[in-house]
């Protein structure tokens, strides 16, 4: 619900203001702790990773994942929940299930039998709207797909069906990927209050863009494609995107293609809870910057 509603429903609410700087900060030195000992850290955001360890030994896993979580209480303050298996997916499901501050592990061969009964929505790739769908023909559980034949996995998920059902038996070949490449930096904001006001919006939207542009040129990084994520009052989300002639770090630029997104989406009068902006088309080589439009557009002339 919308902050404001929050404080309205219960008056003596403590609202701690976010402070990002301070999350890179702490996730930076959590990052430096799984280094130690590990063969590849692949980060998903500020506060989630997968991590490799040398070897097949689950016990050793283990009690990496043990030291892990102890040190960061003791250096950086803050706890650790930790799922330990030998497959991306179910050490994702396992250190779910450990939350809020806890360890569980899947020995090796175990996963399908660790997976059957969870609901099906714990399953990657299945969201809210596909859960209902598979609920309406009878798929509730993670076994439910894991026993699915070629044909219903077909007729269920597309050409994606087989994976499906591979990883609700607890098949996941995908390795741990230390390198793997930056596919887009985006910043969002949902807002205490629910903005109506253009001006507003638009204020917003180039604070957005400022810190997107910053953290793409500290990283050396620019992109192509710049989209805009709205989430109006009724939880109703549109996206909107378009794609630049050349990647760009620049925030001017940036915010000129979302200042088009943000017009493209038809609002209104509606009210927006959440804005978003996204660059992705990553690419790291340094660009040339060059002007968003082919051609030049001439400004109104100024009032004396």
């Amino acid at each position: 619900m919308p902050l404001y509603r929050a404080r309205a429903i219960c008056p003596p609410l403590v609202v701690v203001a976010p402070d990002f700087e301070r999350y890179r900060e702490a996730s930076r030195a959590v990052f430096a702790i799984f280094a130690r000992g590990a063969s590849a850290i692949e980060g998903l955001s500020l506060d989630e990773a997968y991590v490799a360890v040398p070897g097949d030994d689950l016990a050793a896993a283990v009690d990496y994942a043990r030291g892990v979580r102890s040190a960061v209480r003791a250096e950086v303050g803050l706890t650790v929940s930790a799922g330990v298996a030998a497959q991306k997916m179910v050490a994702k499901i396992a250190s779910d299930d450990a939350k809020p501050d806890g360890l569980a592990a899947v020995a090796p061969g175990d996963e399908a039998a660790y997976l059957a009964a969870l609901p099906v929505g714990r399953l990657w790739g299945v969201g809210p709207k596909t859960q209902a769908r598979l609920e309406q023909r009878g798929i509730a559980t993670i076994g439910d797909v894991a026993a699915l034949s070629d044909a219903a996995a077909f007729e269920l998920f597309g050409r994606g069906g087989r994976e499906m059902r591979e990883l609700a038996r607890g098949i996941d070949v995908r390795p741990v990927e230390s390198d793997r490449e930056t596919r887009s930096v985006s910043a969002e904001e949902t807002f205490e209050f629910d903005l109506r006001d253009g001006s507003e919006l638009r204020a917003e939207l180039h604070r957005l863009c400022a810190d997107v542009g910053r953290r793409l040129e500290a990283h050396g990084l620019r992109g192509a494609t710049i989209g805009v994520k709205i989430r109006k009052s009724d939880f109703t989300t549109i996206g909107r995107q378009m794609t630049v002639a050349e990647p760009t770090c620049d925030a001017a630029l940036i915010e000129a293609a979302a200042l088009r997104c943000l017009d493209r989406a038809g609002l209104a009068d509606s009210t927006v809870r959440l804005l978003g902006v996204r660059v992705g088309s990553i690419v790291e080589q340094p660009q040339r910057q060059i002007a968003l439009f082919d051609q030049a557009v001439p400004l109104p002339a100024q009032e004396p």
